[in-house]
């Protein structure tokens, strides 16, 4: 007799295994499609992604929050600009143990892995299944968001993402750092715990100067990225391979409705980089999808008895909700990296002044911290 699903999640990355998880959990029937391994599986992965409160508390609930050592807390973050503008934020001021968590994605990754193979609820399949409803966490270029005909408005910003780990000749002091310049934004996220000197960088530059760096020799590129982050943390050395990939801001229409799938109609939701895709200037993408995952559960778990986990209405709730979250956040770091990405020196001396003013006021810059902590 063929296994019957409640949900079927097409997507097994890491909002797909933690929705496939939770939804477990509850009592649900999951099967979870893995994609087949490709030609660059083995290649090391450099990502790393700042979680906030609720995604920490998220993973905990399921067990797999990272340690200290793959899970740096952040208590001290800098931003600064031309001009010397600067901004600071402190875990101490905001009276939390941190800002957020700079976690390592192949660690991760790997707790989740091993939370599946022993949730008796979940199958992981080659390919999708039949069931009560689909959850599409395919990511930003997502196959089944194609399929179903939902429309994806993407804006390219112009800009590549180039990331790698690098040491630096300082301990990074649980600062995140973050620098504006020229158009550019370079990122050091602190990792191998507290007192390490290790980073996560995260650098924003145009498509033509992101070959030249991937093109470079290590020299170059360490020499180059010394000059970007003004030797904030002294002499640094690259200690990993290179990535990089486009940047956009994107929306799918839809993100709930039903489409023909093994012979009948059946409901689906999107979730994660299949719904929405953000600049990693705030730090926001991976909180987003891990807040779809949040409330997706909530929606299902707290529907009626009489209602199956296809219920359009429900669904329809998880999409408003979701949304106007997205509109919020995604919003405002899309606002965020045009002001910041404007040439004219007039734009430029305004939002160096405005940066001086924010760091001022601390009303509303201890609104605008809590608020991207999810408090």
């Amino acid at each position: 007799m063929a296994q019957t699903y409640d949900i079927c999640i097409r997507g097994a990355g890491i909002v797909g295994r933690t929705l496939a998880l939770h939804l477990a959990a509850k009592r649900l029937r999951v099967a979870l499609v893995a994609a087949p391994t490709t030609g660059n599986a083995h290649e090391p992965d450099v990502r790393a992604y700042a979680l906030n409160q609720p995604s920490r508390a998220l993973l905990e609930a399921i067990r797999c929050w990272p340690t200290d050592d793959s899970a740096t807390p952040v208590l001290h973050m800098a931003v600064e600009a031309d001009a010397q503008a600067q901004v600071h934020f402190d875990a101490a001021e905001q009276a939390v143990d941190a800002l957020n968590w700079i976690v390592d994605v192949p660690v991760l990754e790997q707790l989740l892995a091993q939370a599946v193979q022993f949730q008796p609820q979940i199958t992981v399949v080659d390919t999708p299944q039949a069931a009560t409803l689909t959850v599409v966490c395919e990511g930003r270029a997502s196959a089944t968001r194609e399929e179903f005909g939902v429309e994806f408005d993407a804006s390219r910003y112009g800009q590549w993402a180039v990331a790698a780990r690098v040491e630096s000749e300082l301990r990074h002091g649980q600062t995140a750092r973050q620098w504006f310049s020229e158009g550019e934004i370079t990122a050091l996220l602190p990792l191998g715990g507290p007192q390490g000197n290790l980073h996560a960088l995260v650098w924003s530059v145009p498509p033509e100067r992101a070959q030249t760096l991937l093109a470079s020799t290590d020299m170059e590129f360490t020499d180059a990225l010394q000059t970007a982050t003004r030797m904030a943390v002294g002499s640094l050395r690259l200690c990993s391979a290179r990535a990089s990939w486009p940047l956009q801001h994107a929306v799918a229409r839809r993100w709930a409705g039903t489409a023909q799938i093994a012979g009948a109609l059946r409901a689906w939701v999107l979730a994660g980089d299949a719904a929405h895709n953000v600049h990693p200037l705030a730090g926001q993408g991976l909180n987003l999808g891990l807040g779809d995952v949040a409330e997706l559960v909530k929606v299902l778990d707290g529907r009626g008895y009489w209602r199956q986990v296809d219920d359009m209405r429900l669904l329809r709730q998880y999409e408003r909700a979701r949304k106007a979250e997205f509109a919020l956040v995604g919003g405002s770091g899309d606002s965020l990296q045009q002001l910041f990405a404007h040439p004219h020196t007039l734009v430029q001396s305004a939002r160096s002044w405005g940066m001086r003013g924010f760091d001022s006021l601390r009303p509303v810059k201890r609104w605008v911290a809590r608020r991207a902590m999810g408090l």
